[in-house]
């Protein structure tokens, strides 16, 4: 018989589930109850009300995300990079039975401090089904990744989508502004400047200066403030990863046209990888391997 198990993303702001038979998804749910908004309720709780008539004690759970954080069920102890990919999915952190979660990532030297959860996941899958030498992983915290057939090299990370939202909410920057609107001539005007100008400091100020002075419309602010950071942030990050052959984008649709265009505007060609997509098949190969092994395996103290 064909095993059953259930995969969980469980962010910071949201949770997704997916019950499955082997291949097959029977049932996929999904909730606003991410690490930082479970209102009281325990993650154990939570975990069994999102769950609710999918499992016995025998169905397996494997988590990724936030929940291996100091803000969630327990923090998981990263694995440091470089690593084997195989590897993610050998080191799972038990936190109840025939419950665990991934480890994330981290990388600790003098000239790069990073860490990351979930992504790791991601990557899993994009090396699965698109073998790359670098992986951009755009969001919150964008991640550029090198790998190569067996393991992940470095990684870094940059923090545009946070900046964007800072700058346009919580500064000057975007004070008083009108409600946004999207316009591609603008947001390529940006991008332009991102990348003619990478060093972005002395810059910043001048994008309020603009739309004060009525050369930048005040609906587009947004839309510039994007092309801007994502210029800069392809421009400057191409620079350490210079001698990576093969880029894949791991990316939801919105994102992933902006930073194509990024890329073509400093000559690189890229391939595209859908986000939900690479996930599934890394947790899904983690959550098969465990459930395809016998009690004893399961319960070993190699989780």
């Amino acid at each position: 018989m064909t095993a059953r198990y259930i995969t969980i993303d469980w962010g910071s702001t949201n949770l997704r589930a997916w019950l499955y038979q082997g291949d097959e998804c029977l049932e996929s749910r999904q909730s606003v109850a991410g690490v930082t908004r479970l209102n009281g309720k325990s993650p154990q709780v939570v975990l069994a009300e999102m769950t609710q008539g999918w499992r016995n004690d025998k169905t397996p759970i494997v988590m990724a995300g936030m929940i291996g954080s100091n803000l969630g069920w327990k923090t998981v102890p990263y694995l440091s990079v470089p690593i084997q990919f195989s590897a993610i999915g050998e080191q799972l952190t038990p936190v109840a039975d025939n419950v665990w979660i991934i480890p994330g990532l981290c990388v600790s030297r003098e000239d790069n401090y990073n860490v990351m959860r979930g992504e790791e996941t991601q990557l899993l899958g994009a090396h699965q089904l698109f073998p790359s030498s670098l992986y951009v992983m755009p969001g919150t915290h964008c991640k550029w990744v090198s790998a190569d057939d067996q393991q992940i090299h470095d990684f870094r990370t940059v923090m545009t989508g946070e900046l964007h939202h800072l700058l346009l909410h919580h500064s000057l920057v975007g004070a008083g502004l009108p409600e946004q609107a999207v316009c591609p001539e603008v947001f390529n005007a940006g991008l332009k400047r991102g990348i003619d100008s990478p060093v972005l400091l002395p810059f910043l100020f001048e994008v309020r200066a603009s739309h004060i002075l009525g050369t930048l419309p005040r609906e587009y602010v947004s839309e510039f403030l994007s092309g801007l950071l994502i210029g800069a942030e392809v421009a400057s990050m191409s620079h350490y990863f210079a001698d990576q052959q093969t880029i894949t984008l791991v990316a939801g649709l919105s994102l992933a046209a902006r930073y194509q265009q990024a890329f073509s505007a400093i000559g690189r060609n890229i391939s595209l990888a859908d986000g939900d997509t690479v996930f599934q098949a890394g947790i899904r190969s983690i959550a098969n391997a465990v459930a395809s092994q016998s009690p004893a395996y399961r319960y070993s103290s190699r989780y």
